[in-house]
């Protein structure tokens, strides 16, 4: 049962399909910040809607993902959705709706806290579920919840890291001082 979920999950539909974008990525940091500050004011990129908040992503999951794969969402455990869609539903927020090269979506999120757009995509999937299940989902409480969870994973990662060179330096001598 749990595989043939799985396979239903995936095989969501869809009505759009990711778009490639005209131009090619920004070659410099100032022509990044440039371009971030035009798509974070735009409602489309590429011909596709932008959602303006929660709230709106929310009724655009609602418009894009039909009846039966939300009664299959609903049904997953909460622990789970996001691992399950993550790279099906999840990979397409991510490149739809802007979240590497900044949209507005992507913006009020990071304004929340949520910084990564794989959190942003994990993120918008749990309230989704949330949101079908009937549960509150709330951005400052879910934005707490990525920002503690980044914060752990960055933590361990620091705690397993491997020294590679441990290297001492001397203080060069001031010329004339003795020291």
């Amino acid at each position: 049962m749990q595989k043939l979920l799985f396979f239903c999950l995936i095989a969501l539909p869809f009505s759009l399909w990711s778009q490639p974008t005209q131009e090619g990525p920004p070659d410099t940091e100032a022509e990044f910040k440039k371009a971030y500050e035009e798509r974070i004011k735009k409602d489309r990129l590429a011909g596709i809607y932008i959602p303006k908040n929660l709230d709106d992503a929310m009724l655009q999951l609602d418009k894009l993902i039909s009846p039966e794969s939300q009664a299959k969402i609903r049904s997953v455990p909460e622990d789970t959705v996001c691992d399950l869609l993550h790279n099906r539903l999840g990979q397409w927020i991510i490149i739809n709706w802007g979240f590497s090269g900044g949209s507005r979506l992507s913006h009020y999120l990071r304004s929340a806290g949520v910084t990564f757009p794989d959190d942003m995509a994990d993120f918008l999937i749990l309230a989704y579920h949330r949101k079908l299940n009937n549960k509150p989902y709330a951005i400052k409480d879910l934005a707490k919840t990525f920002r503690e969870k980044r914060k752990i994973e960055f933590q361990k990662e620091i705690e397993s890291g491997e020294v590679i060179k441990i290297e001492k330096r001397n203080k060069p001598k001031s010329p004339g001082t003795g020291n």
